[in-house]
């Protein structure tokens, strides 16, 4: 009975050892390599999985997580021989588990290894200043060359970054000497860009406020020249109907300069000069009236004095034929004399008061 049970218990504890080694669980990020009497059979992925017990057996469990692969710090010689310190990181994942296990004893110390060689090759191809400056270049070129080798290891490069250049402090002073001139040089040439910039700007106003200026000053000109012209033209076509409306009315005329004389004495009246005098056009008219009224008579005495004369003269003659006065004939011989001398010889009023006397002196003698 003992051995009965026994036995038992050990066929119970043989099975939930074979139920153990027949169901495998993996985990989300896991893969599972499984080899069968030590050949490679398959890959398990995520999952719950049986195998046979004594005929499979688990290789190697591979995460397929993104892995960090540490570079580590080296001595590398750039192109203008200088000694600088690197370091940095690889970013790569696991894409094929089974090229991961079977290509490489191990893919972190293959890659660590392989990019401390290919970060030396290309920083000795490259001078101290590229190296600093062109990280990004350097990156991307060790990436490149990663990825090929790694693809043979089932990975996959993402990234890879160089994390840290270190100098020697003697080249670290010189650099941040040259840094220091280089940005004083830049300073000075971006001022100096600057005020020349300042320099050009103010001429180029100046330039284009003379252009402007001009610019102005010939159009004020053009307008001027236009406003004449189109004055010109209209005191031309006011001149023309001024003209039509004299010949067809002459009262149009005198409406035109009376509206011009209103014009102008509302201009005298509106100026604050005090030594001016305003003499009505009334009064005007009336001088030249008695000026043409004083010719005219003038005309018309001289015209009458001769026949006055000659009548004065014919009628005292007359008187003496009836009266028989001597005095009465000399009266008419002068006049007779003095109308002879007017009609033939015109004279100013000083000859007219000469020829009187004349006359007088020979009536008295």
């Amino acid at each position: 009975m003992n051995d009965l049970a026994i036995f038992a218990i050990t066929l119970i504890g043989v099975g939930v050892l074979l139920i153990a080694k027949t169901i495998t669980i993996v985990s989300q990020s896991d893969i599972y390599v499984i080899e069968r009497l030590g050949k490679f059979s398959r890959e398990l992925s995520a999952g719950l999985h049986i195998i046979i017990p004594f005929l499979d057996s688990i290789r190697k469990k591979i995460s397929i997580q993104e892995r960090i692969i540490d570079i580590p710090s080296q001595s590398v010689i750039t192109k203008d021989n200088v000694n600088i310190t690197v370091d940095g990181l690889v970013f790569c994942k696991v894409q094929s588990a089974k090229e991961s296990v079977y290509n490489v004893v191990s893919f972190q110390k293959a890659i660590a290894s392989l990019s401390m060689t290919t970060i030396r090759s290309e920083i000795g191809s490259m001078l101290l200043d590229e190296t600093l400056s062109n990280r990004e270049r350097l990156n991307a070129k060790l990436q490149s060359e990663l990825a090929d080798a790694a693809s043979n290891w089932g990975l996959l490069v993402t990234r890879v970054e160089i994390s840290d250049i270190s100098v020697p402090q003697d080249i670290e002073q010189a650099m941040n000497l040259q840094m220091k001139a280089e940005r004083e040089k830049r300073s000075i040439e971006l001022n100096a860009m600057a005020e020349k910039e300042a320099v050009i700007r103010k001429a180029e106003a100046i330039r284009q406020g003379e252009f402007l200026k001009a610019e102005a000053i010939e159009r004020m000109a053009d307008a001027k020249k236009y406003e004449q012209e189109k004055v010109a033209e209209g005191q031309k076509k006011a001149i023309t109907i001024i003209n039509e409306a004299i010949a067809k009315n002459q009262d149009s005329a005198e409406f035109l300069l009376a509206k011009d004389r209103i014009k102008a004495f509302g201009l005298l009246a509106s100026s604050n000069s005090k030594d001016k005098i305003i003499v009505p056009y009334e009064a005007t008219e009336l001088i030249g009236s008695l000026s043409i009224l004083k010719d005219l008579l003038k005309r018309t005495m001289d015209s009458l004095s001769v026949t006055l004369l000659f009548s004065l003269g014919i009628f005292f003659t007359f008187l003496e034929v009836i009266l028989y006065s001597f005095f009465i004939i000399w009266f008419g011989i002068a006049f007779l004399v003095v109308a002879i001398i007017e009609f033939f010889f015109p004279l100013p009023q000083s000859g007219y008061n000469f020829l009187w006397l004349l006359s007088l002196l020979l009536f008295y003698f």
